[in-house]
């Protein structure tokens, strides 16, 4: 959502946003103090955006990046908020060309969630899909009991 708002506000090519590529790291650090801008001025901005219109019994909301953006999704909407985190290895995630870049790595926007934050499913993504089928098998199973 932060992406997409960002690029419209700005005149910024969509596809290559978001890619890897040194045009999103290029504009990367203007995105996240605009974005922290305005989550100062707004703390459910984008998290309105991400569900403007939304119609389906589940949503998918990627890409959380702050304690303030989980708290709003549970003061709204309570009980059936689940939270998922993805978490790879730093050696998985340098063997998928991340590299660490400091004031951008370290910043609230890509460590927020880091503590604080009681997670319902951590999902393990290192590279072995039959065990990350299994993990996604059993957090869909528990959605659809829910339902």
């Amino acid at each position: 959502t932060l992406t997409l708002l960002f690029l419209q506000e700005h005149g910024l090519d969509f596809q290559r946003l978001l890619d890897a590529s040194a045009y999103k790291e290029s504009f990367r650090q203007d995105m996240i103090r605009w974005g922290e801008e305005k989550r100062r001025a707004d703390p459910g901005f984008f998290c309105r955006a991400a569900v403007e219109g939304a119609l389906h019994p589940v949503w998918v909301v990627s890409d959380t990046r702050r304690l303030s953006d989980v708290e709003w999704f549970r003061d709204v909407y309570g009980d059936v908020v689940q939270t998922v985190r993805v978490v790879a290895t730093e050696e998985t995630r340098k063997r998928r060309n991340w590299v660490f870049v400091t004031g951008v790595d370290d910043a609230e926007s890509e460590c927020g969630l880091d503590q604080g934050v009681a997670f319902d499913w951590v999902i393990t993504n290192d590279g072995d899909e039959l065990a990350l089928d299994e993990q996604l098998e059993t957090l869909l199973q528990s959605l659809h009991r829910s339902l």
